[in-house]
C-alpha cells in the first residue's frame, strides 16, 4: 500500500512537471508567433532580414533570461506605421517604446492588459483621441510617456491608480480641462511634464506635498490661480517651468524651502508683489526668469547670496529703486536683463564688476547719471543696452575698450558732446551701433568706418554737421542705415547701403543732396565755400588749370595712338582674310582641362559655361562660391563651382592654381570631394565636381520634411559625423586647414556617405602659399570660431570648433543661428548655456531621435560631450581632430 502510494505521487509529480513544461513551452512558442506577426503587420525594417530564427536576437527584441518570453520591446525610430494592438499580446512585457514613428489612430485599449508593463513611452507619432482609461489598470507603471502626439480630451481619472508612476510626461498635445487634484497624491512622482497643451484651471495645491518632485514643466497653458506653495514642500524640487499662463497672486515665500532649485522660470503670467527675500536661500540657483508680469517693489539684495546664478531675467514689471550694489558679488553672472521698469539711479558700476558679464540690459527705465570711464572692465561683455533712459553727460572714450561688444544701444538719452572716435575700435560690433535720439553734436568720427562687421547704423535725432564721411564705406556689412533729423551737409557718399536705404534715412538734414534723396547735388560749387572753410588762392587756380591741359595733353597722344593702332592692326587681318561679322557674348573657356581621363569625351566644357549663365541652374552659395547644376549633352551631370570675387593674382598664378588642383584630385580619402577639372574665363575660375543628389547636410537636416526620401536617423548621423570628423583629420594630416567647414560644404552621396567639399578653396585662396588673398571672411556664419575676430587667423583649433558646430546642429536638428534662440545668441552659445536655463542636456537634443530609445540617447549624449569639448571657447582645450574621430568611433563600437 505505502509503495503504491509512492507511485501515485510520483506519477503525479512528473505529470505536473510536464504540464508546466509545455505551458512554458507555448508561452515561448506563443511569443515568437507575436513578434513574428508583428513584424509583418509594421513590417519592421531590420526583422525581415534576421537570418536566425533566434527571435530574442532581433533588434528591439529583449527576453528574460530563465523563460525566453519577451520583457523589452524597443521600436523606435523606425517611422513605422500600422496596427500595434498585437503588440498586448505579449503579457510577459514590462517595457514598451514605440516613439518616434508615424502611428495613428487611437491609442489600443489593450494595453491596459500588460498588467507587467513598467514602461511605456509612445511619444512623438500621431496617436489622437483621447488617453484610455484602460491604461489605469497598470499598476506596475513607473514612467508613461505620451507627448508629442494629437491627443485630446482630459487626464482619465482613472490613472489615479497608477501609484508607482514616477515619470509622467504627456506635453504637447491637444489636452484640455483641468490638471487633476490626484496627480499630486502620487507619492513617487518625480517628473511632471504637461506644457504646450491647453489646460485650464489651477495648478493643484497638493501637488509636491506627498512625493519628492523634481522637475515640474506646465508652460505654455492657459492655467490660472495661484503658484501653490506645496511645490517645495519637501524640497526636492530642481526645476520649475510656469512660463506662458495666466498665474496670478504672488511668489510663494516657501519658495526659498527647494534649496536644491535650479531653475525658476516664471515669465510671462500676471504675477504680482514683490520678490521674497527667502530667494537667497536658494544657494544652486543659476536662472531665474521672470520676465513679463507685474512684479513690484524693490530688487531685493537677497539675489547676491545665490552664488551661482547666471541669468537674472527681471525684464517688464513694474519694479522701482536701484540695483542692489552686492550684485556686484555675483562672479557667476553672464546675463542682467531688467529692461521696462521704474528703476533709476547711477549705472550700476558694481555689477560692471562681474567678470562673467555677458549681457547687461537697463534699456526703458529711469537711469540719470553718466556712463562711466570704466564701462568696459569686464573684458566678456557683448551686449550692452542702455537705451531709453535720461543718461546725461558725454560718452567717454573709455568705450573704444569694450572690444567683444557685439550691440551698443544708448538711443534716446540726454547725451552730449561728440561721438569719440575710440568707438571704431570695437571691431567686433556687428548687431546695432545706436545712438539716435540724444544731443550729440560734431562731426561723425572717420573711424567708424572700421566696423566692417556692423549691421545697423543709427545716429538720427541728434545735432551732428559736417560731411558724412566717405570712410564709412568700410562698413561692409551695413544694412541699415538712419542720418535723419541732424545737420550733415554735402553729398551722400556712393555706397550701396546707402543708396539701398529709403530717403527717409538722410531727410531732415537741409544741406545733404544726392541719392537716394529726390534731385543730384548739382553745381557744388554753388555752394558757400566759406562754410567749408576753404580759401581758394590764385595759385591754386592755376595749378588746377596747367594740370589740367597737361592731362588733356597726355589723353590725347594715347587716344591717337591707339586709333593708329586700331588701323594698323584691321589692315592686317584684312589681308590676312579674316573678317569678324559679329562679336558673340558669350564667354569662351581660356584654360581647362579634365582630370580624369574616361571622362574627358563627356564634359562640354560649353555647357559648363552656359549652365554658370543661368540662375535657374544655381544650387547654392556659399562664402567663396556659387554652385550650379550643369547637364552635358552626353548625360553626365556636373557640379560646378564659380568661386566670387576672385583676385587677379589666381589668374597671374594659373601655373600654380592648376598644379593645386592636379594635387588635390590625387588625393583619395572616402570622405573628400576631388575636383575631377577645371575652366577660366575671363577672370572667373570654374570648378568641377561630381553631382551627388542627396545634396548637401544641411539639406538632409533641415529639409527633411519637404523631401519623401530623407529620413533621418541616429545611426545615419552618427555616420556622418564621423566620416566628417575623419577627412578633416585627413585633411590635417596632410597640412591642409579647411577654410569654410559648415554643414553647406558636406556633400552626401547616394548612401549618405559624407563628402567635405571647398578643400580646393583652401588650398587656392591660403595666402601663405602666395596664390592669393583672402578677401572675404573666412567661413560660414555661425560657425566661424570666436578667436578669428581678433586674430584673423584659419587655424587647426578653428577647424575643430566649426566641426562641433556642426556636430551640435546634427544633434540638435538646429541652425547654427536662430532667432529663436534669443537675441545674440547662436547654436553653441545656446547649447552651452542650457544649464543656466535649467535644462537638462537631453532637452537640448532632437527629441525626435533622442526619445527613439535609450541606446540612441546614450549615444547622443556622448557625442553632445564630445561637441562640447569642440566648441570650447579656448582653442588649446579642443582636441584634435584625430582624438575626435576615436572618441566617435568608440561611441559608435560601444
Amino acid at each position: 500500500m505505502a509503495l503504491l502510494s509512492f507511485l501515485l505521487t510520483v506519477f503525479f509529480l512528473v505529470g505536473l512537471l510536464s504540464r508546466f513544461q509545455l505551458g512554458n513551452s507555448q508561452l515561448v512558442f506563443h511569443d515568437q508567433d507575436v513578434v513574428e506577426a508583428i513584424g509583418k503587420e509594421l513590417s519592421v525594417p531590420e526583422w525581415g532580414m534576421m537570418n536566425t530564427t533566434d527571435f530574442c536576437s532581433w533588434h528591439g527584441v529583449i527576453c528574460s533570461s530563465n523563460s525566453s518570453m519577451v520583457e523589452k520591446l524597443d521600436l523606435s525610430g523606425f517611422r513605422l506605421q500600422g496596427n500595434v494592438t498585437l503588440i498586448s499580446e505579449l503579457k510577459g512585457l514590462k517595457w514598451l517604446d514605440l516613439s518616434n514613428n508615424n502611428f495613428q489612430g487611437s491609442i489600443p485599449v489593450a494595453f491596459g492588459n500588460l498588467s507587467e508593463l513598467q514602461y511605456l513611452d509612445l511619444s512623438f507619432n500621431k496617436f489622437g483621441n483621447s488617453i484610455p482609461s484602460e491604461l489605469g489598470k497598470l499598476r506596475n507603471l513607473k514612467a508613461l510617456n505620451l507627448s508629442k502626439n494629437w491627443l485630446t480630451g482630459a487626464i482619465p481619472d482613472e490613472l489615479e491608480g497608477l501609484e508607482n508612476l514616477q515619470d509622467f510626461q504627456i506635453f504637447t498635445n491637444n489636452l484640455n480641462g483641468s490638471i487633476p487634484m490626484w496627480i499630486g497624491n502620487l507619492t513617487n512622482l518625480k517628473v511632471f511634464a504637461a506644457y504646450e497643451n491647453e489646460f485650464s484651471g489651477g495648478v493643484p495645491v497638493n501637488l509636491g506635498l506627498y512625493s519628492d518632485l523634481s522637475l515640474l514643466n506646465l508652460h505654455s497653458n492657459q492655467l490660472e490661480g495661484t503658484i501653490p506653495e506645496s511645490i517645495c514642500a519637501n524640497g526636492n524640487l530642481e526645476f520649475l517651468v510656469l512660463t506662458q499662463n495666466k498665474l496670478t497672486g504672488t511668489i510663494p515665500d516657501s519658495i526659498g524651502n527647494c534649496k536644491g532649485l535650479s531653475s525658476i522660470r516664471i515669465g510671462n503670467n500676471k504675477l504680482i508683489g514683490g520678490i521674497p527675500k527667502s530667494i537667497g536661500n536658494i544657494s544652486s540657483l543659476t536662472y531665474f526668469e521672470a520676465d513679463s508680469n507685474s512684479l513690484c517693489g524693490e530688487i531685493v539684495t537677497e539675489f547676491a547670496k545665490c552664488s551661482n546664478l547666471t541669468l537674472l531675467n527681471l525684464a517688464s514689471n513694474e519694479f522701482n529703486g536701484t540695483i542692489p550694489p552686492e550684485f556686484g558679488q555675483l562672479n557667476s553672472l553672464q546675463e542682467l536683463i531688467v529692461s521696462g521698469n521704474n528703476l533709476y539711479g547711477e549705472i550700476p558700476t558694481s555689477v560692471l564688476k562681474c567678470k562673467n558679464l555677458n549681457k547687461l540690459d537697463l534699456s526703458n527705465n529711469k537711469f540719470n547719471g553718466t556712463i562711466p570711464a570704466d564701462i568696459c572692465n569686464t573684458s566678456r561683455l557683448q551686449y550692452l543696452l542702455l537705451g531709453e533712459n535720461s543718461i546725461r553727460g558725454e560718452i567717454p572714450h573709455e568705450i573704444g575698450n569694450c572690444v567683444k561688444l557685439l550691440e551698443l544701444e544708448m538711443g534716446s538719452n540726454e547725451l552730449t558732446g561728440s561721438i569719440p572716435p575710440e568707438i571704431g575700435h570695437m571691431k567686433n560690433l556687428q548687431i546695432s551701433l545706436n545712438l539716435s535720439h540724444n544731443r550729440l553734436h560734431g562731426k561723425l568720427p572717420q573711424d567708424l568706418g572700421k566696423l566692417d562687421k556692423l549691421v545697423s547704423l543709427d545716429v538720427s535725432d541728434n545735432q551732428l554737421s559736417g560731411n558724412i564721411p566717405p570712410a564709412l564705406k568700410g562698413m561692409q556689412s551695413l544694412i541699415e542705415v538712419d542720418f535723419s533729423s541732424n545737420q550733415f551737409t554735402g553729398p551722400i557718399p556712393t555706397f550701396a547701403p546707402f543708396q539701398k536705404s529709403p530717403n527717409s534715412s538722410f531727410l531732415g538734414n537741409k544741406d545733404l543732396c544726392g541719392d537716394p534723396l529726390s534731385g543730384g547735388c548739382g553745381d557744388l560749387n554753388g555752394y558757400d565755400h566759406s562754410v567749408y572753410g576753404h580759401k581758394v588762392s590764385y595759385r591754386i587756380v592755376l595749378a588746377v588749370i596747367g594740370s589740367g591741359l597737361a592731362v588733356f595733353v597726355c589723353v590725347t597722344v594715347v587716344v591717337l595712338l591707339f586709333m593708329m593702332r586700331e588701323k594698323q592692326e584691321k589692315a592686317a587681318k584684312e589681308a590676312a582674310g579674316n573678317t569678324i561679322d559679329e562679336i558673340s557674348s558669350k564667354p569662351v573657356i581660356l584654360v581647362g582641362n579634365v582630370f580624369v581621363d574616361n571622362l574627358k569625351q563627356a564634359i562640354d566644357f560649353d555647357a559648363v559655361v552656359k549652365a554658370v549663365m543661368k540662375d535657374s541652374n544655381k544650387i547654392c552659395v556659399g562664402t567663396f562660391s556659387t554652385v550650379y547644376k550643369a547637364d552635358m549633352p552626353s548625360g553626365m551631370i556636373l557640379s560646378v563651382k564659380k568661386l566670387k570675387s576672385m583676385d587677379k593674382t589666381i589668374i597671374h598664378h594659373q601655373s600654380k592654381m592648376i598644379r593645386e588642383l592636379e594635387k588635390l584630385s590625387k588625393l583619395v580619402h572616402d570622405n573628400l570631394a576631388r575636383p575631377i577639372g577645371f575652366g577660366i574665363y575671363e577672370d572667373v575660375v570654374l570648378l568641377l565636381h561630381e553631382y551627388y543628389a542627396n545634396g548637401t547636410l544641411t539639406q538632409y537636416l533641415h529639409n527633411s520634411s519637404q523631401k519623401p526620401e530623407y529620413k533621418p536617423d541616429w545611426p545615419t548621423r552618427l555616420a556622418i559625423a564621423t566620416g566628417v570628423a575623419e577627412g578633416l583629420a585627413f585633411l590635417h594630416h596632410v597640412a591642409i586647414i579647411h577654410l569654410d567647414i559648415s554643414s553647406g560644404n558636406v556633400l552626401l552621396d547616394s548612401n549618405f556617405k559624407p563628402l567635405v567639399s571647398e578643400v580646393e578653396i583652401s588650398r587656392l585662396l591660403d595666402p601663405s602659399r602666395g596664390t592669393a588673398s583672402i578677401s572675404a571672411v573666412a567661413g560660414s556664419f555661425g560657425y566661424i570660431p570666436p578667436e578669428y575676430a581678433y586674430t584673423m587667423q584659419v587655424t587647426a583649433p578653428g577647424n575643430v570648433y566649426s566641426y562641433g558646430v556642426v556636430l551640435l546642429e546634427i544633434l540638435t536638428t538646429r541652425l547654427p543661428v536662430d532667432e529663436a534662440f534669443g537675441e545674440g545668441i547662436d547654436l553653441v552659445k545656446w547649447v552651452h548655456g542650457a544649464p543656466a536655463r535649467g535644462e537638462t542636456p537631453e532637452q537640448i537634443l532632437d527629441a525626435k531621435l533622442s526619445t527613439i530609445s535609450f541606446s540612441w540617447r546614450k549615444e547622443m549624449l556622448a557625442a553632445l560631450k564630445v561637441a562640447l569639448l569642440c566648441t570650447d571657447m579656448t582653442p588649446a582645450k579642443r582636441p584634435k581632430m584625430k582624438k575626435v574621430v576615436e572618441m566617435l568611433q568608440e561611441i559608435t563600437e560601444s
